[in-house]
This record gives C-alpha cells, sequence and structure tokens, in this order.
C-alpha cells in the first residue's frame, strides 16, 4: 500500500499520466520520496567544453505555437544561435526568422529581473507568501486564471494548482487564433486540426490560409509548399490558387491570387461547386440542392471574380486531382465566418480529397499533456467577470489583453476592479504594467519543459525544453518552479519530494520510461537520451476522420449594404514576425524587412493605388484610420495587392510598454476593432470593422528596403512590377 494515501491515481495525476497507455510495473513508486533526486548543475559547462569550440544541445522554440525543435549552439557557456532540430517531424531542422530571434528575446536587456509589488522590488519569499494570503482570503470561484494555450507538463502543474483552489475560472486567450477554422473543421471532418497533406496535392486552393507566412505551423507547410512545387514528383509540379481580399506571402507565391470582394469567399466556393456540377462532376444532393442557386453570373456579381475564373477554378480542380482547399483568416473573420468555412469544406467533400489529402492527425496518448488552445472570445468572457466584480485575485500568463483587447472592452478599467492582479511575465508589458504583483520569468532558454504541438505533422511528440546556459539574472525563476512553490503551499505532501521543477519533470518522464521506448534502460542513460534527442516520440495510433460535411444548416448572406459613414473595410494581417506583438520587443523583427511592402520599424496602412488616388492619397502621407470605437494614426503605403473596397494594417505595432524596442512603435490596430463576433463561435470577427480616412497633413519618407519605383538599379529594369487591375489573372495558369 501507498504512504500517506497518495495512491497510483493521485501519482498519475501529479505526474500529467493520464491516458490508457501508462502501464506501471507493480514495484518501486511507495512513496513520491522516491522521486528524490540529487540534482547537480544541469547547464554547467562541460569539462569537454573547449574554448572557441561550439557545443549543441537541443531544445524547444517558444517563439510561436508551432512547436519547431530547435539546436542551440552554445559557445563558452552562451547561446550564441538557434537552428532547427532534424529529429522534428514539425520542422525537420529548419528554422524561421522568427524562430532565430529567440535570442533576442533571452538577452533582451528590458526583461524583468526581480519580483516587483506595485515597482517596487521585493524577495521571492515575500511575494510568494503574499500569493498565499490573497488566496486564503478568497473563495476558489473568486479566482481566475488568464493564459495563453498551454500544453506538456507547465499545463499539468497550472491544472493542479487550479484543483486545489477549487472552483478557479481558467480563460485561455490566443488574440490571433483560428479559433472559427478549428470549429469548423470539427463539424467537417470530426477533428479540430486534421492533418494536411500539401504535397500529395496536384492543386491547393487557399482561402485566405497564409500557411507560408503565419498559419497554423509555416515552417513544416513551407517544405510541404516546396516538395508540392516540385516538376519531378509523380503528381507533377502542383498549382497554388490564393483567394483573398488582401494579399500575403502565400498569395504572392502563388500561380493565382484573386482578390475576391471580402466576405464573400463562401458563396465563391459554392459557385465553384455549381461549376463543378455543370462541368459533369457528380454532386452530392445535399450540396447540389444547396448550390443550385448559385450559378455563375449571380456568384461572380456578389464575389467580383469574373465568370471566366470561376469556370477556369472550376475545370481546374476537376481536371488535377487530388486537391486540398483550406480555409485562412480571410474567410473566418466575419460574422458569418463558420458559415464561410463551412461552405468552403463542402468543396473538399465534392473533390474527394478526405482521406487523401486530409487525413486524420495522430491521437496523442496522455490527455493531460495534450494542448490546451484558445480563443479570441475568452478575454470577453474574462472581461464580463471583471465587469460583475466576481474576480478577486488574478493570474495572468502569457497573454497581454490589455494591448490586444478592442478598446471598446475597456478591459484596462475593468481590470481596476480586481483586487489583486498577478502577471508572470518576461517583460512589462501593458498587462504586466497593470499587475500588482509581477513574477519574473526564466526566458525559453533559461527555462525546463514539455510541450505538445497542436499541429501534429506525423506522430505525436513531446517536446522537450532545457536551459541552454546559465541564468542571466539570479532573480528570475521558470514558471514550472513558480507553480511548484504555489503547489507546495497548498498540497506540500503531495511535491515535497522534488527539489524544483526539473526533478519533478525528470521524475515524470523516468516514471514511464517504458512506454516512451526506454524500456530496459538505465534511467540516467534514458534521461540523457531523452534530452540529446530534444523530443519524445509517442505511442499511438492517428484518430478517425469523418466525411461530415454538409449543407445543413448553410445558409450564407447577402452581400452588406455600403456604409458611407464608413466605406472602407478594415482587413489587420497576422505577420510572419510580429503575429499578436508578443514579439515585438525583439529589434530583429522589427528591423526585418515585411515581405511584401519591405517596410521597417512601423506600421503602414495599405492602400489601392486606385483608392488612394480616388481620396488624394499618396505614400508617406500620414493618414487617421477611424473607426465607430476609436483612431490611430499610421503612414500609407500604395499596394495593389489589397482590395479596392479595403484597407490592411499590421498586428502586433503600436505597444505603450513591453521596453525599448517596442514602444511607440507603430500604431495598434486591435484598438480600434469594432466587438462583432462570429455567430456560430462568438469568436471576434476581426474583418469586421469598417473605417474612414482622412489626411492629416503630414508626410514622411517611407524607411523601406524595396528599391527605387519601377524596379531601376543601375539604370536597369531588374524588377518590373505590373498593378494587379493589368493582369488577366485567369491567363495565368
Amino acid at each position: 500500500m501507498m504512504e500517506n494515501n497518495f495512491n497510483r491515481r493521485d501519482f498519475l495525476k501529479v505526474m500529467g499520466w493520464g491516458g490508457a497507455a501508462v502501464t506501471l510495473t507493480g514495484c518501486g513508486f511507495t512513496s513520491v520520496e522516491d522521486g528524490r533526486e540529487v540534482v547537480t548543475s544541469y547547464v554547467e559547462p562541460p569539462e569537454y567544453a573547449l574554448p572557441g569550440i561550439s557545443v549543441y544541445f537541443n531544445s524547444t522554440c517558444a517563439q510561436c505555437d508551432a512547436g519547431c525543435s530547435v539546436s542551440g549552439r552554445v559557445r563558452e557557456g552562451r547561446v550564441l544561435k538557434l537552428e532547427g532540430n532534424t529529429a522534428s517531424a514539425i520542422n525537420r531542422g529548419k528554422m524561421c526568422g522568427l524562430g532565430q530571434a529567440g535570442v533576442q528575446a533571452h538577452y533582451n536587456p528590458d526583461r524583468v529581473r526581480e519580483p516587483l509589488l506595485k515597482g517596487k522590488a521585493i524577495s521571492w519569499e515575500e511575494a510568494l507568501g503574499l500569493i498565499d494570503g490573497k488566496l486564503k482570503a478568497v473563495k476558489g470561484e473568486e479566482v481566475a486564471f488568464l493564459t495563453g494555450g498551454l500544453s506538456g507538463h507547465v499545463k499539468v502543474m497550472f491544472k493542479n494548482y487550479m484543483d486545489t483552489l477549487g472552483g478557479a475560472n481558467h480563460f485561455v486567450y490566443e488574440a490571433a487564433s483560428p479559433a472559427v477554422v478549428r470549429a469548423s473543421n470539427k463539424k467537417a471532418y470530426g477533428v479540430s486540426m486534421p492533418r494536411l497533406h500539401l504535397d500529395k496535392a496536384k492543386v491547393v486552393m487557399s482561402f485566405g490560409a497564409d500557411f507560408l507566412g503565419s498559419w497554423v505551423s509555416p515552417v513544416h507547410f513551407s517544405q510541404q509548399y516546396a516538395a508540392f512545387r516540385k516538376g519531378n514528383r509523380p503528381e507533377g509540379r502542383g498549382v497554388l490558387v490564393q483567394i483573398e481580399p488582401k494579399m500575403t506571402l502565400t498569395g504572392a507565391n502563388a500561380d493565382r491570387w484573386i482578390p475576391a470582394n471580402p466576405g464573400s469567399e463562401g458563396v465563391l466556393a459554392l459557385g465553384i461547386i455549381n461549376a463543378l456540377g455543370k462541368a459533369g462532376l457528380s454532386i452530392p444532393a445535399d450540396i447540389a440542392g444547396l448550390t443550385r442557386d448559385y450559378g455563375v453570373d449571380r456568384v461572380s456579381k456578389e464575389t467580383g471574380v469574373s465568370v471566366e475564373q470561376i469556370n477556369k477554378l472550376a475545370g481546374l480542380l476537376k481536371e488535377r486531382t487530388p486537391s486540398l482547399v483550406l480555409v485562412g483568416d480571410a474567410a473566418e473573420g466575419y460574422l458569418h465566418g463558420s458559415q464561410n468555412a463551412a461552405a468552403i469544406a463542402l468543396l473538399n467533400r465534392v473533390l474527394g480529397n478526405i482521406g487523401k489529402t486530409i487525413d486524420a492527425p495522430a491521437n496523442v496518448p496522455f490527455p493531460q499533456v495534450a494542448p490546451t488552445v484558445g480563443s479570441r472570445s475568452a478575454v470577453k468572457a474574462l472581461n464580463d467577470k471583471l465587469t460583475s466584480g466576481k474576480v478577486q485575485v488574478l493570474f495572468t500568463y502569457a497573454a497581454n489583453p490589455v494591448f490586444s483587447a478592442p478598446s471598446v472592452l475597456k478591459f484596462k478599467d475593468n481590470l481596476q476592479k480586481v483586487p489583486f492582479k498577478v502577471a508572470l511575465a518576461h517583460y512589462m508589458d501593458e498587462t504586466a504594467v497593470e499587475a500588482d504583483l509581477v513574477l519574473p520569468l526564466d526566458s525559453a532558454l533559461e527555462d525546463w519543459g514539455t510541450g505538445v504541438p497542436e499541429y501534429l505533422a506525423e506522430g505525436a511528440q513531446l517536446n522537450i525544453q532545457q536551459p541552454l546556459m546559465e541564468k542571466l539574472y539570479s532573480g528570475t525563476r521558470g514558471v514550472g518552479d513558480i507553480l511548484l512553490a504555489l503547489l507546495k503551499q497548498r498540497r506540500a505532501n503531495e511535491y515535497k519530494g522534488y527539489e524544483d521543477f526539473y526533478s519533478y519533470l525528470r521524475h515524470s518522464l523516468v516514471s514511464i520510461k517504458g512506454v516512451l521506448g526506454g524500456s530496459g534502460k538505465d534511467d540516467d542513460i534514458f534521461w540523457a537520451e531523452t534530452l540529446s534527442q530534444g523530443l519524445v516520440k509517442l505511442s499511438g495510433n492517428n484518430g478517425s476522420l469523418a466525411a461530415k460535411a454538409n449543407a445543413a444548416g448553410l445558409n450564407l448572406p447577402a452581400p452588406a449594404a455600403e456604409d458611407s459613414n464608413y466605406p472602407l473595410r478594415l482587413i489587420p494581417s497576422v505577420t510572419a514576425s510580429m503575429r499578436d506583438g508578443r514579439n515585438a520587443n525583439q529589434p530583429w523583427l522589427q528591423e526585418s524587412p515585411d515581405p511584401l511592402t519591405t517596410i521597417v520599424w512601423d506600421s503602414w496602412v495599405e492602400i489601392h493605388p486606385k483608392t488612394a488616388a480616388r481620396l488624394g492619397i499618396v505614400e508617406g502621407d500620414i493618414i487617421e484610420v477611424a473607426s465607430r470605437n476609436g483612431a490611430i494614426k499610421a503612414q500609407a503605403y500604395l499596394f495593389p495587392g489589397i482590395h479596392p473596397d479595403a484597407i490592411s494594417i499590421p498586428l502586433g505595432y503600436g505597444h505603450e510598454a513591453m521596453g525599448r524596442y517596442a514602444k511607440n512603435v507603430g500604431a495598434n490596430a486591435f484598438a480600434i476593432l469594432d466587438q462583432a463576433v462570429d455567430k456560430e463561435t462568438g469568436e471576434l470577427a476581426m474583418n469586421e470593422t469598417r473605417v474612414k480616412l482622412s489626411k492629416v497633413g503630414k508626410r514622411i519618407i517611407v524607411t523601406k528596403e524595396e528599391g527605387p519605383a519601377g524596379g531601376m538599379q543601375m539604370g536597369k529594369k531588374i524588377a518590373v512590377r505590373v498593378a494587379s487591375d493589368k493582369v488577366n489573372l485567369s491567363e495565368e495558369i
């Protein structure tokens, strides 16, 4: 019998293992004390490290949520560069610019270095004691946690801690979330994130999924795209069609870029199905009945896409199979975003792509470490609780809602109704500034952890995060160590055997080494091999995929009436570098030219040249972009890759805090968004805000790296550009 009533079920819960795959031997684990270890310095430079000679350690990138594995180059105890880990099926040794900048997140001079109580430095003992005292004075339901997406053992620790509070509220927030696509996929295929095989398709038709830039897992999809483009593969060179009102990096690489009217993507999908039926493809009865009224003439009028192009797209899809149809930000960001996504999913059913280029993902055998993903609606749900005054203690981690919540919510004002606010933070961002207590975190290159990517390219894998060097600042702590200390305040007997999060993590993995492929190995050897590999392949079968896409309940709205007061639609763009703004304090990213405009260190407003001419706007004009909920100012950039009835502003700029490289750089497009939501999911409809433009009487020279106008270099035309309205896109293929 196990001591202190600490039974096998409790052990599995504490360790983060709850799946059917776990089978423990009958001996051992008589007490959690068995997990106790003598822990030596695990980042102390080894004896074989020679001056000037680099060594490499594998870990996990924390710059976005894709879960790429990295290999850090360390010389003389300092991490110098990150590259991809070839063992990972996610990124296969490749790395994007966002990931490379993780080194700057580590060395950033504006990191928080010690606990702060209302701006004054205090000790960790004082900080943890203060939290304990505050929590003892409130009920569990009066405590709330707002975090970003969580997985792995940090997720386990958060859940275990919230369980000790009894009734604590957990809100998982992603400011740039594909939540509508997840919900649509669940309805259409039975899973929220199926595996996509670009490399097996002959045609990829993407409705605004920027898979080469910022969508889901861009490093992985970029490699699939490279295979898709090879002319010597059995399927031949793949053809990419990108349909979106604002050109993305993926759109710039497409064979054909089609700027359909914003919000009309679902109508276009139904029109293509109608045209496929007319071309002789067999259409299921329920879908044929729905699409009967979506003839090419009507669809052309509503979408702005010519009849010729619609028929050309249908012919392309019919002729080249299998294909793959994707739905992304451009189609989901409306009041009817879910309806758009559902209509687009019908194309995959009609074309027979399900089971060919769309496949079931691997099952994660351990639910406790599987990813918990976030949504934009989470901040609205928390804000409602703040408004009612029901939250007495609030913890925030990996989320910055004061920056990213639309100003119409008045989130910052409502936050003042919470008597005690705790921020676990790397920087003094806008949310940390409003906190009473700030707990400083180790960087991702100093911390321990595990993680499971949401998008699994092949089988399930558990990513390992380990320190690449000693901590820069003695006053910071890893999030796992903070949670372990808090858990010891409330469940001392369950966690007393773990000196720190490292020993907890090591014991967790070693305790089920047989399930993780280490059967028969010495504990130390298994652990060393795990760290060397940087990940653990998890056993388990693929889930099931269902062809559930159907026409039931699908009813796309008629085109919205024009608004003379706010005549243009704002399409906020999620760029590869800035994303939702969490990385804005990394100067490499600020100075990296935007791939399409080459602008650096500032925000900009993309305006179609025809629209700019009508409004008397030229490049470099400072213009005010006003919605019903506020206004921001930014420089004008004339760009043919934007629909004439829309403008675009990149997200992530315009911080009022977060450090010297982020503060007062650009304008915050989040702030002026309307609180319009998708009618099915409640997600913030990012593309539903309408705006008007006005010049403020100031003009600047736009800082960019695209070279002189007209593509002239040394008197020769090197790169000639043609306006999109001068190109017959139907002849591009």
